[in-house]
């Protein structure tokens, strides 16, 4: 469970869930016919951000100018008109300062009776940790107050993070307050002691002593604990006859197998983008998923800057170029120079076409516009050598990632954009075989104890393994298929109803542990609490089989690091490595490795294996593989491309839709803006069937069905349970990552299903906001993104009024647009510094979503000439639907010094301080919402529930004390972090020194992996944001209006290569 609005009476939690199909389809669906058409009849580049809003649909019209905001509520069947209440309201102040403000109940402060050693009220403490994540760990800086971890930050001194972060490592603050957590040891489903448990294992491990472990078995999830492979080591020693299996469901084998099949081993590769001139990837989403992400966005991102101090003729030479092959729009296929959307299927024959371009053997026929296409980029990487890059995506399969590798080494790569190392992964193996066995000898009778470490087999194992069956009682037999099932894991799960044994596993903030990073570096994770319920740690459980059954996990740890560096002066070792978060010298050193693999030994392709449509499973980049369900932040956060709350849904193409009549479209009733009600369909596949929702994505691939794991949870909590569709039940172990099947295999069932998208909310209407270029054009006109008339600066409505003089300091933000993919980091980094609310899919479909910062997707068509300028010829545009260029915008408050809001608030609870900030006063706003009618960019955000929760305990200790919580009927929006501004300026101030630069970071630039986000003091000249500012780049969104924003953006540079028609 996590944060959800809580109910105006009392009353069960209200649900935030709609079942597919309970609603028949709006009679004005979305013409994709139409939709072309009115492309086609357009001159010059256009931006849109839904295809309703390109195709000008009228409803969409009637939504766009009928806001008030975005955010208001529907028109209520009621006799008195929402807009007369609110004249009511505006015309009786005093009456609407008693109704609208509430107090909330007294509470009162006991003092400490002893000080805690170290501990300042009001000021937090800072611990190094860091965040398991499969095969690597992120290093973390947790902020603490007075006890309490409260907000997460990278670590600058870890090689995996370099100080910023990822969603999954920003949200796992919220999963540690998780009031839906497993609480303590339960044995079916009764809750004992730990001592209970720890006699049971005992005896069990006497009975295998004798047995040397026969019928002991082991599963887990990938492991990159040094001790925590030491302890299972130990076990397998100790009884030889045990195995450990294992099993990841969003990781493919064909990383690992790929590299076996390339060098007859298992080798760990690490990237350097950094160093990368040019870079292909082979559906690879390297820049927000896998090991390695967050520093592989912070090292791309660094060569897409611009030099604008170069010649200008120079200007941009630094930047790399990406190209992108992919079969469903990515993160990093958004970012792309040049994206070609092709079959899942298609990839292996393009990668063994590129193969044999470079004179490696093998073949692959291509469609000669694929073929023209792949030419173009040969010569490109041949141009670069050993300054490019050639990437492979997770879900590939092995020969791809072994052409891939054969690849960098013709290319002279190894060594300089990337090198090899030992395996991360503590025991590799094929994760598919290894499960096939433990279900194999499960079958046979040859398993009767196994013990399950964090991965929930029951709901993501492959369909056709079944694995419920093997824990459940067997009829046939009269009894179990394994006599005792013991489960660790932090939510009593979908597996958690078929064990014997129960242990609530704790948070990695609760315990103590060790994780190896990408490059093999070891972090200690150090926790910022003690366990909150009765839980325990997987070291303190698999002690329980060892020699040593009351080991704790702070002596695990610690007395493998003294074992390992017996040298040295352990206490002022181990006070270091604590301090710095990183154990020093354990970064794995580059190995040297030889191809032992060429293409030509590869089978010929197997034609027969195409079918009309290709079905693909995706972990869902908001919960992963599902094991997020729970976390409502990362629930309601919108995914970067398709912007869907709530829910997954089937992905299919603009072609693909109209072949199979599927469509979608918004209601035109007022305030239901981020409502779309989709086509329902049954999907048959390997003898299952499941019903989804379709959701028309431009830019896939055609024939493409995407479908995003980790939803259809049964047993996830409050927030994660019944929420859209499972995508494991269609999945088999032939068909792990695709599944081509005809046509007829997709029926649509003729109802409607709601989806929460957040696209269609605060829509923005101006020419100026989304300002783009090719290198080549921006170097011939640096000023294009100020193209447009903009007023003077020191404009002023008012007569004989000159600028405001800001002596001191005058905080500004400046955000490239260069360097934005969407990947939301800053999104819930602002929401746990701000302790922003979640508000769920019904008021999501209402526009009522309380994030401060939004990121908005924009489409453009893409003009296809050698120049990349438009003629204002429409034929010079490919079709944009089938593969748009895609850019993002963060838009937080623009903190203007012309603020609109200020000059309506009735109430002054909207005003302007003596730094140019556009501040909030909560306890003066009333709730007119005056402010936000007002507000030509859309960002601010009103409580028209109460939407925290008061009552839980757990979220009181999670929420950050320096923001306020704001309670029904407040208006809130982005303050520029003004807490940070405040902390930092008390620090100058006992220093009597100005403010530094850097000093003070805002929770979105903190957190952004690709350094998109700069906040510091205009009047600096020598600041970062004032030299960004000065930037021929920079430019104001609607500038027309004369607001003056502080807040001002670096427009979007591509870096396309003029040899390629089809961009």
């Amino acid at each position: 469970m996590n944060e959800q609005p809580q109910p105006e009476h009392k009353d069960d939690r209200p649900a935030i869930d709609v079942h597919l199909g309970d609603l028949s389809f709006p009679e004005r669906p979305l013409d994709l016919a139409a939709v072309r058409a009115k492309l086609q009849s357009k001159t010059g580049k256009q931006y849109w951000r839904t295809l309703e809003e390109l195709a000008e649909d009228p409803a969409f019209e009637e939504l766009l100018h009928r806001e008030f905001p975005r955010q208001a509520p529907s028109e209520w069947d009621d006799s008195v008109d929402r807009r007369d209440f609110l004249k009511l309201m505006a015309a009786s102040l005093a009456l609407a300062g008693l109704s609208g403000c509430g107090r909330e109940p007294e509470q009162y402060l006991v003092p400490y009776v002893k000080q805690p050693d170290g501990m300042v009220p009001g000021k937090p403490l800072f611990f190094a940790t860091a965040m398991p994540f499969g095969a690597d760990s992120i290093g973390l800086l947790v902020e603490s107050h007075e006890g309490r971890p409260t907000k997460i930050e990278g670590n600058p001194d870890h090689p995996s993070s370099l100080g910023a972060t990822n969603v999954f490592a920003q949200a796992s603050i919220l999963d540690l307050y998780d009031p839906d957590r497993a609480q303590t040891v339960t044995k079916a489903g009764e809750i004992q002691t730990w001592s209970q448990f720890l006699d049971v294992a005992q005896a069990l491990a006497a009975t295998f002593r004798s047995t040397r472990g026969e019928g002991l078995r082991f599963l887990t999830g990938i492991i990159n604990s040094p001790v925590l492979t030491a302890q299972l080591e130990s076990i397998l020693t100790r009884y030889p006859l045990a195995k450990w299996h294992q099993w990841e469901p969003a990781v493919g084998d064909g990383t690992r197998e790929g590299a076996k099949l390339a060098f007859g081993r298992y080798v760990n590769t690490v990237y350097r983008p950094e160093n990368a001139d040019v870079i292909l990837s082979l559906d690879s989403d390297f820049l927000v998923s896998g090991p390695g992400n967050v520093r592989y966005m912070r090292e791309f991102y660094r060569r897409r800057k611009l030099n604008e101090s170069a010649q200008a003729d120079r200007v941009g030479s630094e930047m790399s170029r990406l190209y992108v092959v992919e079969p469903t729009p990515s993160v990093t296929g958004s970012s792309a120079d040049h994206r070609l959307p092709l079959r899942y299927a298609e990839i292996a024959r393009f990668a063994r076409a590129l193969a044999a371009k470079f004179g490696l053997g093998g073949s692959g026929k291509l469609d000669p516009n694929i073929e023209k296409w792949l030419d173009t980029v040969v010569k490109d990487l041949k141009k670069h050598p050993r300054r490019t890059l050639v990437v492979a995506g997770e879900q590939q399969p092995a020969e791809v990632h072994a052409l891939a590798h054969a690849i960098n080494a013709s290319l002279g790569n190894v060594g300089t954009t990337l090198y090899y190392t030992e395996p991360v992964e503590a025991h590799p193996v094929n994760h598919l075989e290894s499960l096939r066995e433990l279900c194999a000898d499960t079958e046979n009778g040859k398993v009767s104890t196994l013990i399950i470490v964090g991965v929930n087999p029951v709901y993501t194992a492959p369909h056709d393994f079944d694995f419920a069956g093997k824990l459940r009682f067997d009829e046939k037999l009269g009894k179990k298929k394994i006599e005792t099932v013991i489960y660790i894991s932090p939510h009593f799960d979908e597996t958690a109803q078929y064990c014997d044994w129960h242990v609530a596993e704790s948070h990695y903030l609760e315990t103590w542990g060790d994780a190896r990073a990408f490059d093999g570096t070891v972090s200690v994770v150090q926790p910022l609490i003690a366990p909150l319920y009765k839980t325990h740690s997987v070291h303190e459980t698999l002690a329980a089989f060892t020699d040593e059954p009351g080991l704790s996990d702070y002596d695990a740890v610690r007395d493998r690091l003294q074992a390992e560096n017996p040298a040295v002066d352990f206490e002022k070792f181990w006070r270091k490595t604590l301090n710095d978060g990183v154990v020093a010298g354990t970064t794995f050193p580059p190995i040297n490795v030889s191809l032992k693999f060429t293409p030509a030994s590869l089978p010929p392709v197997n034609e027969s294996s195409a079918g009309e449509l290709e079905f693909l499973f995706r972990p869902d980049p908001s919960i992963y593989d599902g094991r997020f369900a729970n976390n409502g932040w990362l629930q309601e956060l919108p995914k970067p491309v398709t912007k869907l709350t709530w829910d997954n849904a089937a992905l299919v193409s603009p072609k693909t839709a109209q072949k199979l009549d599927l469509t979608h479209t918004i209601p035109s009733r007022g305030g239901e803006h981020g409502q779309v009600l989709s086509d329902v369909i049954d999907i048959a596949l390997s003898g299952s069937k499941v019903t989804a929702a379709a959701w028309i994505l431009p830019g896939q691939a055609e024939g493409v069905v995407v479908l995003p794991l980790g939803y259809g949870r049964k047993k996830a909590g409050y927030a994660g349970t019944n929420k859209g569709f499972n995508a494991y039940v269609v999945r088999t172990s032939n068909t792990l990552w695709a599944a081509p099947a005809p046509a007829g295999v997709i029926r649509k069932t003729g109802n409607g299903y709601p989806m929460a998208c957040t696209q269609y909310h605060f829509n923005m209407e101006s020419r100026h906001i989304m300002m783009t270029a090719t290198l080549e054009e921006y170097r011939k006109n640096p000023n294009f993104a100020k193209s447009e008339e903009t007023p003077p600066e020191n404009d002023s409505l008012y007569k004989g009024e000159a600028e405001f003089p800001y002596k001191r300091d005058k905080w500004a933000m400046s955000i490239d647009l260069n360097s934005c993919n969407g990947c939301n980091a800053c999104i819930i980094a602002c929401q746990a510094e701000n302790n922003i609310a979640v508000v769920g899919k019904d008021q999501v479909m209402r526009a009522r979503e309380m994030h401060w910062i939004r990121v908005d997707r924009y489409y453009t068509n893409t003009a296809s000439s050698a120049t990349g300028q438009s003629t204002g010829d429409p034929s010079e545009y490919q079709p944009a639907l089938e593969n748009p260029e895609t850019f993002f915008q963060p838009v937080p408050c623009q903190q203007c010094e012309n603020a609109p809001c200020e000059e309506v608030c009735p109430v002054g609870a909207t005003v302007h301080s003596a730094e140019g900030l556009n501040d909030m006063v909560y306890q003066r706003c009333v709730g007119t919402r005056y402010c936000s009618n007002n507000c030509p960019y859309k960002v601010r955000r009103f409580n028209f529930l109460r939407f925290q929760d008061w009552e839980t305990p757990q979220f009181k200790l999670m929420r950050n004390p320096e923001v306020t919580v704001r309670s029904r009927g407040v208006m809130e929006k982005c303050t520029y972090c003004v807490q940070r501004i405040d902390r930092a300026r008390i620090e100058a101030d006992k220093k009597n020194q100005p403010v530094a630069d850097g000093a003070i970071v805002t929770a979105c630039a903190q957190a952004c992996p690709a350094q998109a986000i700069v906040f510091g003091n205009a009047n600096d000249p020598n600041s970062r944001v004032a030299k960004l500012r000065a930037q021929q780049r920079n430019y104001q969104i609607m500038p027309e209006l004369n607001t003056r924003a502080r807040t001002t953006y670096l427009a979007a540079v591509r870096n396309p290569n003029s040899e390629l028609d089809n961009a």
